[in-house]
């Protein structure tokens, strides 16, 4: 059962995303970065609150994701992108994305915290940062 209701074409869009935003980093990479997508979904905090679809989420803005400003979102969900995304709209859990809300490229090491949110790990060119339980109950579901 999917921790969210997706129709087709917003499953596509975030395909779309995690492999604009993660396809360097590999199956993985855009795994955790398709996790940190629907938790923004699914939490209903912080920066997130009113973003109830995935579409929502790919064009918030602020807050958004750099993939859909700076041009490279164009790319079509291929089908093995869209399994990718499939699986995580199913719940699936992917360290050190898990719980987070946040992820970023920087240059050098990951920072201790990212808009308050505490650094939960790297995974090869991305920091994840994810919020308390007190703060976001429903992302630890």
């Amino acid at each position: 059962m999917a921790v969210l209701k997706a129709p087709e074409e917003h499953v596509k869009l975030l395909a779309r995303l995690m492999r604009a935003e993660a396809e360097g980093d590999g199956r993985l990479g855009m795994l955790t970065v398709g996790n940190t997508g629907v938790n923004r979904v699914i939490s209903n905090c912080l920066d997130f609150k009113d973003i109830r679809t995935l579409r929502d989420m790919i064009y918030q803005s602020p807050g958004g994701f750099e993939a859909t400003v700076k041009g490279y979102f164009y790319q079509r969900a291929r089908e093995k992108d869209i399994a990718l995304a499939r699986q995580v709209i199913k719940g699936w859990k992917y360290h050190p994305a898990s719980y987070a809300l946040w992820f970023y490229r920087p240059d050098g090491a990951c920072p201790p915290t990212w808009y308050n949110q505490k650094n939960v790990g790297r995974y090869k060119a991305h920091c994840f940062f994810a919020p308390t339980r007190e703060d976001c109950p429903q992302v630890y579901y």
